[in-house]
């Protein structure tokens, strides 16, 4: 099984963006719930910075709660 790395410290960047749904969307399975790190690829650091990104954007009404 090959390691795969964090799509943050590729690009090194620290802060997650709330407001960039584009990218928290790549992050979020069919049902609007947030895949784990295993599944994405996601450093446990940056893992904890997108849950809190995606709960922020959820609250702003930038991404959905649920979606069917």
């Amino acid at each position: 099984m090959k390691h795969r790395s964090c799509y943050f410290c590729r690009k090194h960047i620290e802060a997650v963006d709330y407001l960039d749904a584009k990218m928290l969307q790549r992050h979020m399975g069919t049902w609007s719930k947030m895949k784990s790190g295993r599944d994405t690829g996601t450093c446990s650091r940056h893992q904890r910075r997108v849950g809190e990104a995606v709960k922020r954007a959820r609250f702003l009404a930038v991404l959905p709660y649920v979606s069917r």
